[in-house]
């Protein structure tokens, strides 16, 4: 931890600013989001496809504006997007708190999931443009903020929940607001490099989807987004099947961000002096595809019984928990590199809008493979091949490996486009930043 914190005091004002920024929104999201269905379900009575559609809204609304949001990042700059995304949290979480008829509720869950599709790239771009040539390093300390929020925040709403749900949203509507006049008054305006775009923004949309390394690398990543997933789908289900209880998925999570917050930054000092980029993302991945190999190697075997006191409640529990242990040190080894190799692939220009288009097929990614594994799990149990699912799994992150080798073979992973510049311009004054 001691070397985190030197990491952090070695950046500028800015980067330090935009760590406490992620903290603090991590903190507000995840005291409000892992019981919003809870209380749905619960305290307003609502039926399950209502709940079902309210969170559906959320990710629908963030996912596909991310490329809207980073495109206008882009264009208009950083700073005001980041302001934009916590002054429409601040609203969307308040709502939550207020309102309880069925519009509202959709209108209020639309705008939480906007306000991250408009600061979410603008955060990394800012980010990858403040930090030049410390990008991994820079990614290496966001990730650990990232995580200590993950960690902070459902204890918070945790204990706000025995007042009531409404204090848990105007809590995190308050961090929100506290954050924006933060922000507003000490984060720079800041730019990406080179001149305000010439273009329109469906033509900047073009040029990204014609960038064929850019999108090979984002189609060949999308499978690690799938298989990193998994602690919050297939490992909780495996853990209820075996240990019977919700227990185990609490110490899923404690696991993963203790582990990133206290080892990232050494780790990712240590890959940096050993490992190139490309060799650090396929190595991730291959770790990543072998976390799930210990569920391959005991699926089918009986739940734990109160028989079996904790001793036997441990032994369900250790494939389950040595899984998240790889599957987050895969997570920790390839995140600064696959951070930094977008913004080398976009060329330092219309960063943004890489981050905006990156995400959303991210998302799209998710969503697709958590059907896709669902239909796995329910194969499974159906052929009596309990262990179809991590098979799967793990060959999903040998196959985003494989792509990821055969990328950076060919040079794709680090020779920025010329393509990717914008066309030139008449004569006009360079904007600055």
């Amino acid at each position: 931890m001691t070397r985190t914190l030197a990491q952090v005091r070695s950046f500028n004002r800015p980067i330090q600013l935009l760590l406490v920024n992620q903290l603090t929104i991590n903190v507000g999201f995840y005291m409000l989001m892992p019981y919003l269905a809870g209380y749905l379900s619960g305290d307003l009575a609502m039926a399950a496809w209502t709940v079902g559609l309210i969170l559906g809204v959320r990710n629908l609304s963030q996912q596909g504006m991310f490329l809207i949001g980073g495109s206008l990042a882009d264009r208009i700059g950083y700073k005001p997007m980041i302001l934009a995304g916590l002054g429409l949290r601040v609203v969307g979480f308040g709502l939550l708190g207020l309102v309880e008829s069925l519009p509202a509720l959709i209108a209020a869950s639309a705008l939480t999931g906007l306000a991250g599709a408009l600061f979410n790239p603008a955060v990394r771009a800012y980010l990858a443009a403040e930090a030049g040539e410390r990008k991994v390093d820079a990614f290496a300390v966001f990730n650990v903020f990232y995580q200590t929020g993950i960690l902070i925040g459902p204890l918070i709403g945790l204990a706000l929940l025995g007042f009531a749900f409404r204090w848990v949203c105007l809590v995190a509507a308050t961090l929100f607001l506290l954050l924006l006049i933060l922000q507003a008054r000490a984060l720079p305006a800041r730019h990406g490099a080179g001149d305000k775009p010439a273009q329109s923004m469906l033509a900047d949309w073009r040029q990204v989807l014609a960038h064929r390394p850019f999108l090979l690398f984002s189609l060949a990543m999308i499978g690690s987004y799938v298989l990193t997933f998994q602690v919050y789908l297939g490992l909780p289900i495996e853990v209820r099947r075996t240990t019977g209880g919700e227990t185990g998925v609490a110490a899923l999570f404690a696991v993963s961000g203790v582990l990133t917050v206290l080892g990232q930054v050494r780790l990712t000092a240590w890959i940096k002096t050993r490992w190139t980029p490309e060799q650090a993302i396929t190595r991730g991945l291959l770790v990543m595809g072998t976390a799930f190999l210990p569920l391959t190697l005991t699926a089918g075997t009986a739940p734990a019984t109160t028989v079996n006191g904790w001793t036997g409640y441990a032994a369900a529990l250790a494939p389950v928990l040595t899984s998240t242990v790889l599957l987050t040190l895969a997570t920790m080894i390839v995140y600064p590199f696959e951070m930094a190799t977008i913004v080398t692939l976009a060329g330092d220009r219309m960063v943004g809008t890489y981050y905006g288009l990156y995400n959303t097929l991210s998302g799209l990614g998710i969503a697709a493979g958590n059907l896709l594994t669902g239909a796995a799990l329910d194969a499974g149990h159906n052929l009596h091949v309990p262990a179809l699912p991590w098979i799967a799994l793990t060959l999903t992150g040998a196959s985003c490996a494989a792509a990821i080798s055969l990328l950076s073979r060919n040079g794709s992973l680090h020779r920025p486009q010329q393509a990717a510049k914008p066309p030139p311009r008449p004569s006009t004054p360079a904007r600055s930043g």
